[in-house]
Order: C-alpha cells, then structure tokens, then sequence
C-alpha cells in the first residue's frame, strides 16, 4: 500500500470560485460596497454579455476561456459611485448616468484590478501562466452572444449571481475548456498580492491631464466601434 497522500485535483469549479472571490476581495476593498457572490451556480451552454454594462475578458495560456461581468445600471452605479468617494471625489464631480464614459472607464479600471488579482493567484497556486487582453467594457441595450476565440475541446460555462450592499445586481459568466489541475508535490503559494497596494497605485493615475484623457478616449472610441462592427451591431 503507497503512503503517498492523495493527490489534490482541482477543476472548472475551483477556477471558478478563486475568479469570484478576487472579484469580492477587490471590489470589497476599492468601493466599500460589500460585494457577496451566491452560494449556488449555474451550468449555462451559451455566453451573453447583456444590458446596461457589459464587460469581457479572454484568457490565454495554461487554460484558454472567457470571462464576462454584466452589471445592471444600479450595480454599475453603485460600484462607480462608492469607488470614487472612497477615493475622495466629491458627490458634484460624479456622473449622474451609467452612459457616461467616465462610468465605462472606471468600471473598467476595476475589472482590470479583478483581472490582475485572478492571474497572479492562478500563477501562485495553480503554478501556471495565463495571459489577458485589456477588459472591454460596453454600454448595451440589447443582448449579444460572446463565444471564447479559442479552439477548445469540451468547453465548460458557468454562471454566478452577485449582489451588492445596496442589494443590486450583477452576474459573472465563466467559460473554459473542461480542464483539471493535478498537485503533484507540495510548494509554497507564496507572493500573495495586496489589493488595498494595487488600488493605491492605481489612484494618482486616475486624473489624467484633458490632452491625455482626451487621445485615451480616442483610441477607447475606436476600439469599440471595432469591436462592435466583428460583433455585427
């Protein structure tokens, strides 16, 4: 008989929940909202990012797949708004609609602080590299079918419900390919990220100069309007 301890497997499930918890511990700690996921989750056949505020990210890599957050008007609201005031913005200089591009690019800052937090613990504890392109955030008014640009043998997808302080709503949607990570010896999942450090450093780079803003804007218009069009909207 071996006395070798079994072997600890993890699969879609557990990707799925370390993505959930960095986007609880994040926005948790940049808006203050207290960010909850359900404890149930949903197996989906098909990926849509749908109104008021989609947004979408591909992974490359160790695992390919596709994750996509899609935000009410309240939810997208709520997250924007308590952001800024954490940061010390007053109530006069907030935007007052989830359409205003302000609103996309500070919920897209967020989601890339998500994104970073998820990969750089996929890189300690599952000890494999993924790569992601910038978050694409998108105002909609109708819904639009997201498959994963990648060549994947028995894709999985899933579906979780979060809730916000105020009770307002917002769903992420994961999808891979149907994979399972096999701890072969132990190591230390060291290096461990602090968020409230990735927030601070994200902070003085958040006013940036009008001719800045305004050739960012540019080019964030473009690429949307790209993106769109290979869409067909």
């Amino acid at each position: 008989m071996s006395d070798k301890a079994p072997h600890t497997v993890q699969g879609t499930d557990d990707l799925l929940v370390s993505l959930c918890n960095s986007v609880t511990r994040v926005l948790n700690v940049a808006s203050t909202c207290n960010v909850q996921y359900s404890g149930m989750v949903q197996r989906i056949k098909k990926t849509y990012l749908k109104p008021d505020i989609g947004c979408f990210v591909l992974f490359d890599g160790g695992f390919s797949g596709l994750v996509i957050i899609n935000f009410s008007a309240a939810s997208a609201m709520e997250l924007y708004r308590s952001y800024l005031l954490n940061m010390g913005m007053s109530e006069s200089d907030l935007a007052s609609s989830h359409t205003s591009d302000e609103v996309s690019n500070v919920m897209g800052e967020l989601m890339n602080q998500v994104v970073g937090d998820f990969t750089g613990k996929i890189r300690r504890e599952l000890q494999t590299h993924i790569t992601q392109n910038q978050p694409k955030m998108l105002v909609l008014n109708k819904q639009v079918q997201l498959s994963v640009d990648a060549n994947l043998d028995n894709p999985e997808a899933r579906r979780v419900t979060f809730y916000t302080a105020s009770n307002n709503i917002f769903y992420l949607e994961l999808a891979v390919d149907s994979t399972e990570f096999i701890k072969l010896h132990d190591f230390d999942a060291n290096e461990v990220v602090d968020p409230d450090a990735i927030i601070a450093q994200a902070a003085p780079n958040h006013a940036p100069s009008n001719t800045a803003a305004v050739s960012q804007q540019t080019t964030a218009d473009s690429e949307t309007e790209a993106l769109l069009k290979s869409l067909g909207m």
